[in-house]
C-alpha cells in the first residue's frame, strides 16, 4: 500500500484524480472552522458559566474546539488531494474528537467516575472498529481497482457515535440538564446528515449542477459541523439547569386539600 494511492469515494469527484474535482465538498468544510470559531467566542465572551469551572476543564473545551477546526482542515485535505494520506488526515481528529468528547460527556454531564469512562471509552472503541470493518459490494475505487468498502458508505461505523450521544442525552435530559436537549438536538442534526454522506453515490445522476453531479457529501460536512457545534456549546453551558414547564399547584393557605 502506497500513501501517495488515490481513492476516489465520491459522487463529485468521480474518477477526476485534481486537486479541484470535488469544490462544492472541499468548500463545505469551511463549516467546521466557523463552528469552532463561534465556539471560540462563546467561550471567551460568557466563560464556562463563572468561575466555578477548573483550569483544566476550560483547556479541555478549548482543545475540543481546536479538534473540530482541525477537522475541517484534514477533511479539506482528502476532499482535494484524495490520497491514503489525507484519508488519515481526515479520519483520525474526528477519532479523536469522538473520543474525548465522549470522555468528557460521561465526566462532566453524568458525574461518572474515571474508571467507569474508561471502560465506556474501550467499548465505544471496540464496537466503533467492528462496526467500520463491515464491508459490502465493493464500489471504492484505489488506483482503478474496484475494492470492498465499510457498509452504508462508510457510515456505519458512526452508528456507535449516534446511540451513545442519545444515551447519555436522554440521560442528561431526564437529570433536568438543558444540555440534554442540547445533545438530543445534535443526535437529530447528526442522524440527518449520516443520512446524507450514506447516499451521496446513491444519488449521484441527480445531483446535477453546473454542469457536473455533486452527490451529498456537502450536505454532510454542513450539518455535521452544525452537530459538533451543538455539542461544543453543550460542553460550556453545561451546568445550566433546564426550565420546569410543568405548573405547580399552589397549596392552599388553610392547608385544606380541594376535593
Amino acid at each position: 500500500m502506497s500513501w501517495t494511492e488515490q481513492v476516489f469515494n465520491y459522487c463529485e469527484r468521480g474518477l477526476d484524480p485534481s486537486f479541484w474535482a470535488e469544490p462544492i465538498n472541499a468548500a463545505s468544510n469551511a463549516g467546521f472552522l466557523i463552528a469552532a470559531a463561534l465556539a471560540a467566542v462563546a467561550l471567551a465572551r460568557h466563560g464556562h458559566d463563572g468561575a466555578r469551572s477548573s483550569t483544566a476543564e476550560r483547556v479541555a473545551i478549548w482543545l475540543l474546539i481546536a479538534l473540530v477546526a482541525i477537522i475541517g482542515i484534514g477533511s479539506f485535505a482528502f476532499h482535494t488531494f484524495a490520497a491514503r494520506w489525507a484519508l488519515i488526515a481526515d479520519v483520525a481528529p474526528i477519532t479523536i474528537f469522538m473520543i474525548a468528547y465522549l470522555a468528557y460527556a460521561l465526566r462532566m454531564f453524568l458525574q461518572l467516575g474515571w474508571l467507569p469512562v474508561a471502560l465506556a471509552v474501550a467499548a465505544f472503541l471496540y464496537v466503533g472498529s467492528f462496526a467500520s470493518s463491515l464491508t459490502c459490494a465493493g464500489h471504492q475505487v484505489v488506483n482503478g481497482t474496484a475494492e470492498a468498502e465499510p457498509c452504508f458508505n462508510g457510515s456505519l461505523g458512526y452508528a456507535p457515535a449516534l446511540i451513545t450521544l442519545f444515551i447519555v442525552g436522554g440521560i442528561a435530559a431526564k437529570r433536568g440538564l438543558s444540555t440534554g436537549r442540547t445533545l438530543l438536538a445534535a443526535g437529530a442534526i447528526f442522524f440527518v446528515s449520516a443520512i446524507f454522506r450514506t447516499v451521496d453515490r446513491d444519488v449521484c445522476d441527480m445531483t446535477l449542477m453546473l454542469g457536473q453531479v455533486r452527490g451529498t457529501h456537502a450536505l454532510w460536512h454542513l450539518l455535521n459541523a452544525l452537530t459538533l457545534y451543538l455539542l461544543l456549546l453543550a460542553a460550556i453551558h453545561r451546568r445550566k439547569t433546564q426550565p420546569h414547564w410543568r405548573l405547580e399547584a399552589e397549596e392552599p393557605a388553610s392547608g385544606i386539600t380541594p376535593k
